[in-house]
């Protein structure tokens, strides 16, 4: 068996995302010693993708918006069945998360008058997303990298976590291997945070970089901790679709809060056809009051293009099924159209949207400022995760905590644009803060060798069989396709069967995984790993969908196309059965308190 070197922390962190960071730096500034594990480099982490901006009710734009208008936009996005106490802290501590960030170097977009500048997007009844330009989630990352830096945390980039260690239920550490020379290495821990990010490459489609393959899910679950809410899926409604090379990369909502438009391939505003009846008396009329919106009359209600991302995406769905897309299966995307608004359109358009002007122009050879863009729906997000308790974030094993989109329960069935990076602050503090507490009142767990040993020998074990294993790229793309395909955007349950048993053969396959050469940068083998990790998730994903028999969020389903009321009053959730199978259940949600229906009343006009 391979040497493992072995490093002590009261508290490790996985992952360096905004979540991870802002952990962190909560956990070091409470005075316990920290370690942070990254797959990649710092300050690669996919919180980079997220541009728009992060939603906190400052009323900066407008003095009407405040934390119950955010809560109930909150829990209408996600269809009611959040944990509205989460939703509830992170609408309350947003505003400071947020200040704090800007008092240690963040540089926001400013107001005339100097405050932080805020944006409208999808699903917020008033302007609230604090932003730079259309690159928030680089500012934060840059901002938290080198806070954490300050604070002495000490980071080990580039390394892959294999298994977390347990002693007696309780969390002990992890097992991890660095990608640079395959040398594996064990983490002890009295308290370990999970931040790793989503799972968006168990679809073909998707935003998510290389290394959103559902390591945290996967690791919580066989740990023995439960998911929650894995059927809820995010298909961004705006990816690029050409060229092929580029098929997925996000498009920011940004476009559409500053004016963006979508139409068909026959010119028409499509997303006037169809709006929902619970979202009629906050949506604009016609066009010219949509656009008065964008541009901050406090009279104008909001255009059909920042509805809810599932309804958004589901309407794009529909236009390219009939017929009506774009040549390259999308539907168009403009902001040139403001040049019959704004003089200078096209400097106004470079200033707000820097990378997308920067993006079209470099990978498609096109101008924004010109001409309309090419996008159709993308896995973007995954609003189930590990369940937590939603004033700590300590998952059902005692000392693993998790924040971030690995998390589960502020979204509900659907997350609003901007709600994502204010998570990532809010619970990520509150995980520092709990775990390092945990940590002070624990004494340091036993590390199992015996099961760090196994998880090493799993993880090697594609090297005994070679050349003769079975292929890891073929697995992980069959397994994508049959992901994209069966359990996309519209499901049904014949077709989930369908995904269950092509899952069970891709099981069986990456049993048989194989890898030639030397541990030392072999993406071959780091492939293998992944795979394992993809298909956890993709099954808990598919057996929750199939037992959510209804249409809620980012959850649709064509042989159950309306929303039941008996879903509304459970989350489904997954934990792996002693058998080693998973086991499928439901959690009821337990009543909202008094003042918060109120705040959710007080909206409904």
């Amino acid at each position: 068996m391979p040497t493992a070197s072995t490093y002590t922390y009261d508290v490790l962190v996985i992952g360096a995302g905004g979540a991870g960071l802002r952990a962190a730096i909560e956990a070091a500034n409470s005075g316990v010693s920290v370690g942070l594990i990254c797959k990649s480099l710092l300050g690669k982490a996919h919180t980079v993708m997220a541009e728009g901006g992060m939603a906190a009710a400052m009323a900066n734009n407008d003095d009407r918006d405040n934390w119950k208008v955010h809560f109930a936009d909150t829990m209408r996005g996600g269809q009611y069945v959040n944990n509205w106490r989460m939703a509830e802290i992170h609408a309350k501590e947003a505003p400071d998360r947020v200040r704090e960030l800007e008092g240690w170097g963040a540089v926001f977009d400013r107001t005339p008058d100097g405050r932080i500048n805020q944006r409208n997007f999808g699903g917020h009844r008033y302007p609230r997303l604090a932003h730079v330009g259309d690159r928030t989630g680089l500012e934060l990352i840059r901002t938290l990298q080198d806070h954490t830096t300050y604070l002495g945390v000490t980071v080990h980039m580039e390394h892959t976590v294999i298994d977390l260690l347990l002693d007696g239920g309780r969390a002990a550490g992890a097992v991890a291997y660095d990608r640079e020379r395959g040398r594996f290495h064990i983490f002890a821990a009295k308290a370990v945070i999970l931040a790793t990010g989503g799972a968006g490459r168990a679809f073909k489609i998707t935003s998510n970089s290389w290394e959103g393959t559902g390591d945290g899910h996967a690791l919580a679950y066989r740990a023995g901790a439960e998911l929650m809410d894995m059927e809820f899926i995010q298909f961004h409604p705006t990816g690029m679709v050409w060229p092929p090379s580029v098929r997925g990369i996000l498009v920011t909502e940004g476009v559409r809060g500053e004016g963006g438009v979508l139409r068909n391939r026959e010119g028409r505003r499509f997303m006037f056809d169809d709006i929902p009846d619970n979202y009629k008396p906050q949506t604009a009329s016609d066009a010219e009051e949509g656009w008065r919106y964008t541009q901050g009359d406090k009279s104008a209600r909001r255009p059909p293009e920042l509805l809810t991302r599932d309804h958004v995406a589901r309407c794009i769905n529909r236009e390219v099924k009939a017929g009506r897309g774009s040549p390259h299966g999308g539907v168009f995307l403009d902001i040139a159209w403001i040049k019959e608004k704004l003089p200078r359109s096209a400097e106004h358009i470079k200033r707000k949207l820097p990378s997308m002007y920067h993006q079209f122009k470099e990978l498609a050879d096109l101008d924004i400022t010109k001409e309309p863009m090419e996008v159709g729906p993308t896995t973007h997000y995954i609003m189930g995760g590990i369940r937590v308790d939603a004033d700590s974030q300590m998952s059902t094993v005692p000392g693993l905590f998790a924040a971030g989109e690995c998390a589960s329960g502020i979204n509900g069935a659907n997350r609003l644009g901007g709600n994502s990076l204010s998570d990532l602050i809010v619970f990520g503090k509150r995980a520092g803060e709990y775990a390092s507490q945990y940590a002070r009142a624990n004494g340091q767990a036993r590390v199992d060798e015996g099961a760090a040993d196994r998880a090493i020998a799993q993880s090697l074990a594609p090297f005994d069989r070679g050349a003769e294993g079975e292929n890891p790229y073929n697995v992980q793309q069959d397994l994508q396709d049959a992901m994209q395909r069966l359990v996309g955007i519209v499901r049904n349950e014949v077709e989930m069967r369908e995904a269950l048993g092509r899952i069970r053969d891709f099981n069986e396959r990456a049993g048989r995984l194989g890898a030639e050469g030397h541990r030392e940068y072999h993406s071959g083998w780091h492939t293998s790993i992944d795979v394992w990790n993809l298909l956890s998730v993709s099954e808990a994903i598919t057996l929750s969908a199939i037992e959510r028999k209804e249409s809620r969020g980012g959850h649709f389903r064509e042989d159950y196309p309306e929303k039941a009321a008996e879903f509304a009053t459970f989350n489904i959730v997954v934990k792996q059965a002693g058998d080693g199978s998973m086991q499928v259940s439901r959690a009821p949600i337990p009543p909202m308190p008094d003042h918060l229906k109120q705040a959710v009343e007080e909206q409904t006009s």
